[in-house]
């Protein structure tokens, strides 16, 4: 026998052990192993669709997060224009508010001026009028004093005076 050359019953066994193997895999093995292939595969494609989805979330959440982010921006910025405006307001309402109690100050100060000049005048006519009185008095007094120069005064009084 020749060991390099197989026999007619060696291929013919090994045939037999070949199908006999092949029938028992594929009747115990063939379908776990395909069932553990396309679960395999089934499994590999859900991840891969999974994947999809968590990278379209992902994009969503990242244009949503810009979104918002941009908001609070807008927001921000709106807070920041208020506060100016309130900030000039404030300014402007002081201003308009020392401007209206200045010129307050400025009107009663005008008015005391005015007060104290009015009551300066009177008091100035009052002092005239004493003054003038007590001159009155001692000019009268001293051309009085002589009996003749009465009656002559009287007599130019009398003169002057006309009856209606």
């Amino acid at each position: 026998m020749d060991l390099v050359t197989p026999g007619f019953g060696l291929v013919f066994w090994t045939v037999i052990t070949f199908l006999i193997l092949l029938f028992i895999l594929k009747k115990f093995a063939w379908k776990p192993i395909l069932g553990a292939v396309s679960s395999r595969e089934e499994s590999i494609k859900d991840a891969l669709a999974a994947a999809e989805a968590a990278r379209r979330e992902m994009e969503n959440l990242q244009a949503d997060n810009e979104k918002i982010l941009q908001e609070a921006r807008n927001e921000r910025e709106l807070m920041m224009k208020e506060a100016r405006d309130i900030k000039v307001k404030m300014i402007a309402d002081a201003r308009e508010e020392a401007k209206f109690t200045t010129e307050k100050m400025i009107l009663q100060a005008q008015e005391a001026i005015q007060s104290e000049k009015k009551a300066a005048v009177a008091e100035l006519k009052n002092q005239v009028a004493t003054l003038s009185l007590e001159i009155a008095e001692k000019v009268v007094k001293h051309e009085l004093s002589n009996k003749d120069q009465q009656e002559k005064l009287v007599q130019e009084m009398l003169g002057k005076a006309t009856l209606n």
